[in-house]
């Protein structure tokens, strides 16, 4: 079964800015798009059915440990995938339970 992947506009912001400083980083989300299609399920559970996807950015060289983190939530009735949030590592160092409801509030 295939899922939609469908972003909130603030991954979109923020996609946006880390490709201006990372370019090889568009393929690498595009690359995780079509991944998640057929295994939405991906990452480390942290919260209500959602998952922190570690990527690496190869423009930075330095792995995944260094790269960025995608957050994503899983609707399975809906077959939906959401990428809620995407921060590079060395920016920031997680996200809170609280910012993750907040997003979880902005879903249609």
């Amino acid at each position: 079964m295939n899922f939609r992947v469908l972003s909130l506009p603030k991954f979109d912001r923020q996609a946006k800015r880390l490709i201006k400083k990372f370019p090889s980083l568009k393929a690498e989300i595009l690359n995780l798009v079509h991944s998640l299609i057929q295994n939405p399920a991906q990452g480390t559970k942290i919260a209500r059915d959602c998952y922190k996807i570690r990527i690496s950015i190869s423009s930075k060289g330095k792995g995944k440990s260094g790269g960025a983190r995608i957050i994503t939530h899983v609707l399975i009735k809906d077959h939906s995938v959401y990428l809620l949030l995407i921060y590079d590592k060395s920016e920031q160092s997680g996200v809170s339970d609280s910012e993750i409801e907040e997003l979880l509030q902005e879903i249609p």
